[in-house]
Order: C-alpha cells, then structure tokens, then sequence
C-alpha cells in the first residue's frame, strides 16, 4: 500500500517549495506520492484585496501550474492539480490535471462566480470528471456546492477549518452530500474521529498542508486513531486514487 499525501504546496517562484524539499519531508514519513497544488503566493497578491489581474500574474501563474505538470509526466506518483484563478483557463484542464484548486480566504481579492467564462471552466470540469479542492468563505463554499450539485467532487479541506470551521460545515450539512469529501490537513484527531464516525471512510482524504503541516506528523494524527485498516487504506490513499480514477 502506497501511502498519498493529498495536500502538499511547491513551487519554486514567491514562495521557494522546489520539488527536492517535498521530497525530503515525504520520505521522512514513508510517504509516497502526493498531489501537489502551487503557493498562493504564485496566483494572485492575496495582499491586495482590490487585486487586478495583470499579464505578469497570468504569466506567473502559468509557469506555476505547469512546473507541476512537468513534475507529474516524470513521477508516476506525483499529481498534478491546476489553481485556478479569474481567468478561467478552462483549455488548460485538458493537458492532463489530476484535479482542481479553487483557494481565497474571506480578506483575499474574490473569484469572479457571475464571470461567464467561470460557469464555462465549471462545465470543463464537469466533462472530465475531476476533483475540486475548495478552500472559500463559509458562505461562498455553501454557494459552491450547491451550483456545482453533484456534478464533480468537491474537498473541503481541514476538515473545513478555513471555510468556516469544522461544526459550521458540518452542520451546515454540506458532508451530507456524498459528493462532498474531507483532508485531513491540520485537523485534530476528534475532529476527524467525529468525521468518521458519521460519514464513514469513504470520504476522507490524509493530507499535510505542507509546509503549513509536516506530512510525517499530519500522518501521525490519523496513524493514532486507532481505526481498521480498511478505513486506513480507504484514508491515506483509495480515496484520493479512486478520485483520481486510478483505483479499484
């Protein structure tokens, strides 16, 4: 069984997270593979809540998704995941992805949702079937599922702790949705015991958050949990492979 940390920064532009330091700290933990998502910092100014979009920031933008795609055509166990922002490039999907990542937090610039060429990245995304990694507002991830409405799966990772917080998900009956998946980045074992106890495994995804969390110690948390090995396999690497469609 190979061990996938679903939720691991790099890049090598704002923010120095080459490919050689994910790999020291994977390795640390006897982890094998990862998906991988560019810094924020490589996206946007999320200084600047009045951001605008410039040709230097698209341009950084694509050098950022692509050194992750170059990264994946030569590791079989590296995945590739597009951060979107208000461009929409949706021709960019088609280039092999492994999946999405839509990222703000409430003091950031705002995704443009009433943007046409949004509603025609969402369609793209619906067509190939791939899964999206939401971090919103609270408010925004409820508009979120409810317009995407089971049409492609959607994460919410730290088991929701930055679209609102863990309960506020949860009672909010986003999970109810079985469309609707967890990380594990930077949760607390009740947390996630709370989550496994009323939705079962087959949701949940391990993930670090790195270099915000260690991979090896974010695994720690749910190697403690004192669960099956089942649910294990389904947690630290089925799920995120079955998403990705290459599992059983």
């Amino acid at each position: 069984m190979e061990i996938i940390d679903s939720h691991i920064h790099c890049g090598v532009q704002n923010s120095r997270l080459p490919l050689e330091i994910v790999k020291r700290y994977l390795e640390e933990g006897d982890i094998q593979g990862a998906c991988l998502y560019a810094p924020v910092e490589d996206i946007y100014d999320r200084s600047d809540y009045h951001f605008t979009d410039t040709p230097a920031w698209m341009a950084c933008r694509r050098r950022a998704n692509e050194y992750l795609l170059d990264i994946q055509k030569s590791h079989e166990d590296i995945f590739a995941y597009f951060f979107v922002w208000n461009d929409f490039r949706k021709e960019e999907l088609a280039k092999g992805y492994k999946g999405v990542k839509w990222h703000r937090h409430e003091y950031e610039p705002v995704y443009h949702y009433d943007d046409p060429r949004c509603e025609e990245f969402l369609q793209e995304i619906y067509r190939l079937q791939i899964p999206v990694v939401l971090e919103e507002s609270f408010e925004n991830t409820r508009y979120f599922v409810r317009r995407v409405a089971g049409r492609t799966p959607i994460i919410i990772p730290h088991m929701g702790g930055l679209n609102g917080g863990f309960s506020a998900i949860m009672n909010s009956g986003i999970w109810d949705d079985e469309t609707v998946y967890a990380d594990t980045a930077l949760a607390s074992g009740r947390e996630i015991e709370v989550f496994l106890k009323r939705y079962g495994s087959r949701r949940l995804l391990f993930g670090s958050d790195f270099p915000f969390g260690i991979p090896h110690s974010e695994l720690q948390t749910v190697n403690h949990l004192g669960i099956s090995r089942e649910d294990y396999e389904n947690i630290v690497c089925g799920n995120i492979m079955r998403l990705m469609k290459m599992g059983g």
